[in-house]
């Protein structure tokens, strides 16, 4: 029984020990926060707007509201800082969460269909509701994760064999592609291409302090969910008849992480739009580097997640300076090759 969920364990396929790797949690703890506070630095003080250090300092610590320089700092560049680390993060812990979920190590926001659900309700609202506050748009995002994950997860438990790791991943491509054609056909039908443009294309630059506001109690509320959650995913990973055997209720903690990430995936897409494979690469990355303990992943995931999609925002700022590049174009150049990785390990595997 013990090779057999070996087998099944792509997201650790080296071992099903509860261990640390030999980089050492700390380690990767203190690194990921000083690349974490280096990006934020640098992501606050980069922009169109020459602006110096000094200045950037002033702005932060000594606000002065009618400095055009220091309204810069405080009003776009912050919020879009802030907006950028905590789309990273709830990208990654939503990521991490499914992986250990539902022991697949291809299993991510965006290829499990709850990305592009929430794009999916954000058009619905777009085009019969037009003229909704950002509060509201962020209730539709995330009537939309959840739309999508219950018929990604329906669709693969209905199906014949029951709910396997290679038919989640079929159903959530499937459903995806469904709902992001429907949401197509939507905008063109109802003129709102260009406002859905922006959640295609995935972006930081348009979040600001009523968003970040909005969005922290999601935040705060997913993250301690997933964290209470963490050791009973973590046995779960491991084989889900083993986690009954341990006396787990599968069934509670696979709801309750469900709900994790649909707060947190609903409230990225609603402020961010479709931004890929955070979800996918940043759990993988931190298994490789802390082991298999969810208590440790999921804290890592949200630091480097977080890191990551602050300097994929920057690099989106230089790449093609004065103009940005959409930084879901970015994450691809990163994500697509490693997702191939995956995919082709996994047929291996099989």
């Amino acid at each position: 029984m013990g090779s057999q969920s070996n087998k099944q364990l792509p997201a650790s396929d080296d071992t099903i020990d509860i261990v640390t790797k030999p980089f050492g949690t700390a380690a990767v703890i203190i690194i990921g926060i000083i690349a974490l506070a280096f990006g934020l630095f640098l992501s606050v003080s980069l922009g169109a707007a020459n602006i110096h250090l000094q200045t950037v300092w002033e702005a932060v610590f000594h606000f002065d509201p009618h400095q055009t320089s220091h309204q810069i700092i405080r009003e776009l560049r912050l919020p879009r800082t802030v907006g950028a680390a905590l789309v990273g993060a709830f990208l990654a812990v939503s990521g991490a969460i499914m992986q250990g979920m539902t022991r697949n190590a291809l299993a991510s926001p965006e290829i499990m269909g709850v990305t592009n659900g929430s794009a999916f309700a954000i058009a619905i609202a777009l085009a019969f509701f037009p003229g909704q506050s950002s509060f509201t748009l962020i209730l539709w995002s995330f009537v939309g994760a959840a739309l999508g994950a219950s018929i990604v997860f329906g669709v693969g438990t209905m199906s014949k064999g029951g709910l396997t790791p290679v038919k989640l991943a079929l159903a959530g491509t499937a459903v995806g592609a469904l709902l992001s054609s429907i949401s197509s056909a939507i905008a063109i039908r109802f003129d709102v291409a260009q406002d859905m443009s922006f959640w295609y294309a995935g972006g930081v630059a348009g979040v600001n302090w009523s968003n970040i506001h909005i969005i922290i109690p999601v935040a705060i509320a997913g993250l301690i969910i997933a964290m209470i959650l963490a050791r009973s995913i973590t046995v779960l990973s491991l084989g889900e008849e083993l986690a009954k055997g341990l006396g787990q209720y599968t069934k509670t903690v696979k709801v309750l992480g469900i709900l994790v990430v649909i707060l947190l995936t609903g409230a990225a897409v609603s402020v961010a739009g479709s931004i890929g494979f955070i979800g996918l690469v940043i759990p993988h990355v931190t298994r490789f580097l802390v082991g298999v303990d969810y208590r440790w992943i999921i804290p890592c995931s949200a630091i480097l997640g977080a890191t990551l999609l602050i300097y994929a925002d920057i690099a989106a700022r230089l790449v093609n300076a004065p103009f940005e590049t959409p930084v879901g174009a970015i994450t691809a150049i990163i994500g697509v090759p490693f997702f191939l990785y995956l995919a082709r390990r996994e047929r291996s595997g099989i």
